[in-house]
Protein backbone atom coordinates (compact mmCIF):
# COMPACT_ATOMS: atom_id res chain seq x y z
CA UNK A 1 0.00 0.00 0.00
CA UNK A 2 1.34 3.46 -0.95
CA UNK A 3 0.76 4.92 2.53
CA UNK A 4 3.09 2.39 4.15
CA UNK A 5 6.17 2.71 1.93
CA UNK A 6 8.74 5.45 2.39
CA UNK A 7 8.30 8.17 -0.20
CA UNK A 8 11.46 9.73 -1.60
CA UNK A 9 12.11 11.84 -4.66
CA UNK A 10 13.98 8.85 -6.11
CA UNK A 11 11.06 6.47 -5.57
CA UNK A 12 8.71 9.00 -7.19
CA UNK A 13 11.13 9.44 -10.09
CA UNK A 14 11.21 5.69 -10.70
CA UNK A 15 7.43 5.33 -10.43
CA UNK A 16 6.89 8.20 -12.88
CA UNK A 17 9.40 6.72 -15.34
CA UNK A 18 7.68 3.31 -15.10
CA UNK A 19 4.24 4.92 -15.46
CA UNK A 20 5.27 6.74 -18.65
CA UNK A 21 7.10 3.73 -20.09
CA UNK A 22 4.16 1.35 -19.50
CA UNK A 23 1.86 3.70 -21.45
CA UNK A 24 4.38 4.52 -24.21
CA UNK A 25 4.25 8.19 -23.18
CA UNK A 26 8.02 8.71 -23.19
CA UNK A 27 8.05 10.35 -26.66
CA UNK A 28 5.66 13.00 -25.34
CA UNK A 29 7.64 13.73 -22.17
CA UNK A 30 9.95 16.37 -23.56
CA UNK A 31 11.09 19.05 -21.12
CA UNK A 32 8.90 21.62 -22.89
CA UNK A 33 5.77 19.46 -22.77
CA UNK A 34 6.34 18.57 -19.13
CA UNK A 35 6.90 22.21 -18.19
CA UNK A 36 3.67 23.26 -19.89
CA UNK A 37 1.78 20.46 -18.13
CA UNK A 38 3.34 21.57 -14.82
CA UNK A 39 2.22 25.17 -15.40
CA UNK A 40 -1.29 23.91 -16.11
CA UNK A 41 -1.32 21.99 -12.84
CA UNK A 42 -0.06 25.04 -10.93
CA UNK A 43 -3.02 26.88 -12.43
CA UNK A 44 -5.40 24.21 -11.15
CA UNK A 45 -3.78 24.45 -7.73
CA UNK A 46 -4.17 28.23 -7.79
CA UNK A 47 -7.88 27.93 -8.57
CA UNK A 48 -8.43 26.20 -5.24
CA UNK A 49 -7.22 29.30 -3.38
CA UNK A 50 -8.44 31.89 -5.89
CA UNK A 51 -11.37 33.43 -3.98
CA UNK A 52 -10.58 32.32 -0.44
CA UNK A 53 -8.39 35.25 0.63
CA UNK A 54 -5.82 34.43 3.30
CA UNK A 55 -6.34 31.04 4.87
CA UNK A 56 -4.95 29.96 8.25
CA UNK A 57 -2.24 27.34 8.56
CA UNK A 58 -3.66 23.84 8.67
CA UNK A 59 -6.80 24.93 6.78
CA UNK A 60 -9.10 24.42 9.81
CA UNK A 61 -12.20 25.71 7.98
CA UNK A 62 -11.78 23.39 5.01
CA UNK A 63 -13.77 20.20 4.61
CA UNK A 64 -12.16 16.82 3.99
CA UNK A 65 -13.23 16.88 0.34
CA UNK A 66 -11.49 20.25 -0.20
CA UNK A 67 -8.33 19.02 1.51
CA UNK A 68 -8.32 15.84 -0.57
CA UNK A 69 -8.70 17.90 -3.76
CA UNK A 70 -5.83 20.13 -2.61
CA UNK A 71 -3.67 17.06 -1.99
CA UNK A 72 -4.41 15.78 -5.49
CA UNK A 73 -3.44 19.06 -7.12
CA UNK A 74 -0.30 19.41 -4.99
CA UNK A 75 0.60 15.85 -6.03
CA UNK A 76 0.11 16.65 -9.71
CA UNK A 77 2.53 19.57 -9.37
CA UNK A 78 5.08 17.47 -7.50
CA UNK A 79 4.89 14.56 -9.94
CA UNK A 80 5.32 16.75 -13.01
CA UNK A 81 8.22 18.56 -11.33
CA UNK A 82 9.92 15.25 -10.51
CA UNK A 83 9.39 14.00 -14.07
CA UNK A 84 10.64 17.27 -15.58
CA UNK A 85 13.80 17.20 -13.47
CA UNK A 86 14.39 13.58 -14.51
CA UNK A 87 14.00 14.40 -18.20
CA UNK A 88 16.41 17.33 -17.77
CA UNK A 89 19.00 15.20 -15.94
CA UNK A 90 18.73 17.26 -12.74
CA UNK A 91 18.95 15.54 -9.36
CA UNK A 92 16.09 17.47 -7.76
CA UNK A 93 16.99 16.54 -4.19
CA UNK A 94 20.59 17.70 -4.55
CA UNK A 95 19.51 20.83 -6.43
CA UNK A 96 17.04 21.71 -3.66
CA UNK A 97 19.66 21.26 -0.94
CA UNK A 98 22.11 23.41 -2.89
CA UNK A 99 19.45 26.10 -3.32
CA UNK A 100 18.81 26.11 0.43
CA UNK A 101 22.54 26.64 1.00
CA UNK A 102 22.59 29.50 -1.50
CA UNK A 103 19.53 31.08 0.13
CA UNK A 104 21.17 30.83 3.57
CA UNK A 105 24.12 32.81 2.22
CA UNK A 106 21.94 35.33 0.42
CA UNK A 107 19.55 35.86 3.35
CA UNK A 108 21.51 35.58 6.62
CA UNK A 109 19.42 34.96 9.76
CA UNK A 110 20.00 38.23 11.63
CA UNK A 111 19.07 40.80 8.99
CA UNK A 112 16.08 38.72 7.85
CA UNK A 113 14.79 37.17 11.08
CA UNK A 114 11.15 38.01 11.81
CA UNK A 115 10.81 40.36 8.85
CA UNK A 116 8.78 39.57 5.79
CA UNK A 117 10.63 42.42 4.11
CA UNK A 118 14.03 40.98 5.06
CA UNK A 119 14.22 39.23 1.73
CA UNK A 120 13.48 42.44 -0.13
CA UNK A 121 16.26 44.27 1.73
CA UNK A 122 18.78 41.70 0.54
CA UNK A 123 17.53 41.16 -2.98
CA UNK A 124 19.72 42.74 -5.59
CA UNK A 125 18.12 44.02 -8.74
CA UNK A 126 19.80 42.49 -11.82
CA UNK A 127 20.83 45.94 -13.01
CA UNK A 128 22.13 47.05 -9.62
CA UNK A 129 25.59 48.57 -9.79
CA UNK A 130 26.62 47.34 -6.33
CA UNK A 131 26.81 43.57 -6.21
CA UNK A 132 27.93 41.68 -3.16
CA UNK A 133 31.30 39.96 -3.50
CA UNK A 134 29.54 36.64 -2.87
CA UNK A 135 27.23 37.00 -5.85
CA UNK A 136 27.84 35.85 -9.36
CA UNK A 137 26.70 38.74 -11.60
CA UNK A 138 25.50 36.27 -14.25
CA UNK A 139 23.31 34.14 -11.96
CA UNK A 140 21.65 36.64 -9.65
CA UNK A 141 22.76 34.59 -6.64
CA UNK A 142 25.70 33.40 -4.63
CA UNK A 143 28.66 32.08 -6.57
CA UNK A 144 30.39 28.72 -6.26
CA UNK A 145 33.22 30.49 -4.42
CA UNK A 146 30.79 31.85 -1.84
CA UNK A 147 29.57 28.35 -1.06
CA UNK A 148 33.12 27.23 -0.35
CA UNK A 149 33.71 30.00 2.21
Amino acid sequence: MAGEEEVTLESLRKKMADFARERDWEPFHSPRNLLLALVGEVGELSEIFQWKGEVPKGLPDWGEEEKQHLGEELSDVLLYLVRLSDMCGVDLGKAALRKLELNALKYPVQPCKGSSSGKLKHTHHPTSASKSSTEDPNSGGASEEALKR
